[in-house]
């Protein structure tokens, strides 16, 4: 049989350093692992008053409230570890053996473990959504994105604690990291549209090219508005109340023309007007501009102007230039000013020329 850790005089000689009083009832083991008990649930109440009543007091004067929620999540780890602790060092005045000591230890290290995992899991959601409430326009952590790094963190917060679980029971981790890394291998040849997808919808999200409600213009030609953001693709919703789904490794290798994206989401609209040659050109230009003063939709800053950009084969070539507040009234403004134009050249007599072509009959047939 195997020595015990008790006989060795190891446990012994450790507890009569931490606690003196552990000379006088050596021949109790009973007593002593109750005395180790009472003192590590005194020093648990203690620190768990501490938390809950000094550090909150402090915490609650700053102007965040993060730290709070952060103290009363670390008050129960540090309680139950106390404890753990005190329940660990309590088993060593008794006669066991070494493997029977071992087992102990692990299933102690396997509960602090999954303490602390709760722990960690929940510090990172309280720091990733304090973080996505501050964020900026180009952060790297928006509400946007927190899910998507939560995600990753549990992960990695989950694989550690395995990872420690295992050792603590001497668990040989090489076969079973192995195996992960041939599975890996299969499911990424398997799998390697949906993985790119998902890197690209990674890259989308942190490099932020557009975000939901964005009206952007595909190579492809499509219009519309982005409803929705995923990991393995993007949904925008065109003109004619069609939904789109385009995946994102496709997004991430395409050019994209976001209309709503620049210092500000107001757009500019090109209104081109021909006119006949022999027309007043200061007179077109004061109807182009009342006009867009007119319309409530066009925006006053920047102001509208009118440009003569060229002498046409039948036409004086002028375009109104004019802002509105959103790339999604644009086929509507459009439309407004449009009808306006040509009722107010009909009323002032101003000719809108079309293309004429002249025929010549150079000889009648038959003759």
């Amino acid at each position: 049989m195997e020595d015990s850790i008790y006989e060795s005089g190891m446990a012994y000689h450790f507890l009569i350093k931490l606690f003196p009083f552990a000379e006088y009832i050596a021949d109790f083991p009973v007593l002593i692992s109750a005395a180790i008990l009472l003192i590590s649930f005194v020093f648990a109440g203690i620190t768990s008053f501490i938390l809950s009543r000094v550090l909150v007091r402090y915490t609650k004067k700053t102007k965040v409230q993060w730290d709070d929620q952060i103290v009363r999540a670390l008050r129960r780890p540090i309680f139950w570890t106390m404890i753990f602790l005190g329940l660990l060092l309590a088993v060593y005045p008794f006669k066991f053996s070494k493997s029977t000591v071992d087992i102990f230890q692990s299933a102690a290290v396997t509960l602090l473990a999954v303490l602390w995992t709760g722990f960690a899991l929940r510090f990172i959601r309280i720091v990733f959504r304090a973080m996505s409430r501050t964020a900026r326009e180009h952060s790297l952590i928006r509400p946007q994105t927190r899910p998507l790094f939560e995600n990753i963190a549990f992960i990695i917060v989950l694989i550690i604690a395995v990872y420690v679980i295992f050792r603590s029971w001497n668990i040989d981790m090489t076969a079973w990291l192995a195996s992960a890394g041939v599975l890996g291998i299969a499911i990424g040849f398997a799998a390697k549209d949906t993985l790119a997808n998902l890197f690209s919808g990674v890259f989308i999200l942190a490099d932020a090219p557009y975000k939901i409600g964005d009206y952007i213009v595909l190579d492809s030609g499509e219009r519309g508005k982005v409803t929705h953001i995923g990991i393995r693709s993007t949904r925008m919703l065109t003109r004619e109340d069609v939904e789109i789904t385009i995946p994102n490794a496709i997004m991430g290798n395409t050019r994209i023309i976001n209309e709503s994206g620049g210092p500000y989401e107001k757009y500019r609209l090109r209104v081109k007007v021909g006119v006949a040659y022999g027309s007043d050109i200061d007179q077109v230009r004061d109807i182009l501009m009342e006009i867009s003063d007119e319309e409530p939709e066009v925006c006053s800053l920047p102001e509208p102007r009118v440009r003569f950009r060229a002498f046409g084969g039948s036409s004086l070539d002028l375009e109104l230039l004019c802002w509105v507040e959103t790339p999604e009234v644009r086929g509507r403004v459009l439309d407004i000013i449009n009808t306006r134009i040509y009722k107010r050249f009909n009323e002032e007599k101003i000719e809108i020329p079309y293309s004429k072509h002249d025929l010549y009959i150079k000889e009648m047939p038959g003759k």
